[in-house]
């Protein structure tokens, strides 16, 4: 896992998910993980496939998993 914890308590991960091919993907990937408990940022970004996430604890990878899998794409895991 490569989560880290800020001075503030904020937790980043970043997820790797496949699929992604524009801005549409990036706001579907962005707005369902945003829904989930806790989340206080998430940044898609297509060209990468990488998804940035910021916390206030860290994510039930199941829950992120079942999210993405709402938006139409699949989550590969943690960068």
């Amino acid at each position: 896992m490569s989560a880290q914890t800020d001075t503030q308590g904020s937790v980043t991960t970043v997820y790797k998910v496949s699929g992604m091919s524009c801005g549409h993907c990036e706001g579907s990937v962005s707005g369902e993980i945003s829904g989930l408990p806790g989340v206080s940022s998430v940044k898609a970004v297509a060209s990468t496939g990488e998804v940035t996430v910021v916390s206030a604890a860290p994510l039930d990878a199941e829950a992120v998993r079942a999210a993405v899998d709402e938006a139409g794409f699949e989550l590969v895991g943690q960068v």
